[in-house]
């Protein structure tokens, strides 16, 4: 989760990315960003479904499932968010715009998810497949357990 001060920095930088990368980003994918960034839990694309439609009558009328996925698709493809697999669910990057392994911690109690910084686990990682010969295309470790808050 971004800190709501934040929030509105984050999009800038956002912004800021797409420009330089000559990629649109649009009202909806901004407001799909935001909510994701304003939460400390992951969202799955009927959750932002469902608060895109909370926003204004305008937006009900252009929310749809493939509309909310293909502006999933458009923030991951750009490094701004990642998707958990294990839950279905996306939160934000806490390194946009960079090119990086996806580490995380999730909490199987509470649902919570933390994004980890461990270069020395993503080197062991390459390296041993570097040792069979297999070329990663992408890689995102899950890790399960509980929270300081769970604990």
């Amino acid at each position: 989760m971004v800190l709501p001060m934040n929030v509105e920095a984050y999009l800038k930088r956002a912004d800021d990315l797409c420009r330089q990368r000559g990629a649109r980003f649009t009202p909806l994918r901004r407001r799909v960003l935001e909510l994701i960034a304003s939460t400390d839990k992951p969202l799955g694309a009927y959750a932002l479904l469902d608060l895109l439609k909370e926003d204004d009558a305008q937006a009900q009328r252009k929310a749809a499932p493939p509309t909310v996925y293909r502006a999933l698709d458009f923030l991951l493809e750009h490094g701004l968010v990642h998707r958990i697999a294990s839950y279905n669910t996306y939160i934000i990057c806490d390194h946009p715009g960079h090119r990086h392994d996806g580490l995380f911690l999730l909490c199987s109690d509470c649902g919570a998810v933390s994004e980890l910084e461990a270069s020395t686990v993503t080197s062991a990682i390459h390296s041993a497949a570097q040792k069979r010969q297999f070329k990663i295309g992408e890689s995102h470790l899950e890790i399960t357990g509980l929270c300081a808050k769970c604990r």
